[in-house]
């Protein structure tokens, strides 16, 4: 129970404050980027059962792996945008609090 508190805890509250840190004016508009990482779950739906408790998203979901995690720290060095740069941060926190909770739960 408690770790899925502290993993959707990570995926929504806690980006509301990354979200502040990176603009205390307009931190509402980065939440709703940060928010719209969660664009990378759409790859569970090809997964057979869509929702497996005991199974791990890294390097089993598409958008998941480390090749994609590669491309997303890529990108976040080379984007200048300031928009962007926030969405593939987000994408790496997304990954980073999926791989807390498999380790969590001993399934990495």
């Amino acid at each position: 129970m408690l770790q899925h508190f502290v993993h959707y805890a990570l995926h929504f509250v806690v980006i509301g404050f990354i979200a502040y840190l990176f603009d205390k004016k307009n931190w509402k508009k980065y939440y709703l980027v940060l928010l719209a990482t969660m664009i990378i779950d759409v790859d569970h739906l090809w997964a057979n059962p869509i929702f497996d408790p005991d199974r791990c998203s890294i390097n089993f979901h598409t958008f998941h792996t480390y090749i994609a995690a590669a491309i997303y720290l890529v990108l976040l060095f080379l984007i200048k945008n300031k928009m962007l740069k926030v969405f593939f941060f987000g994408l790496l926190f997304h990954l980073f609090t999926d791989a807390f909770d498999c380790l969590w739960s001993n399934t990495y």
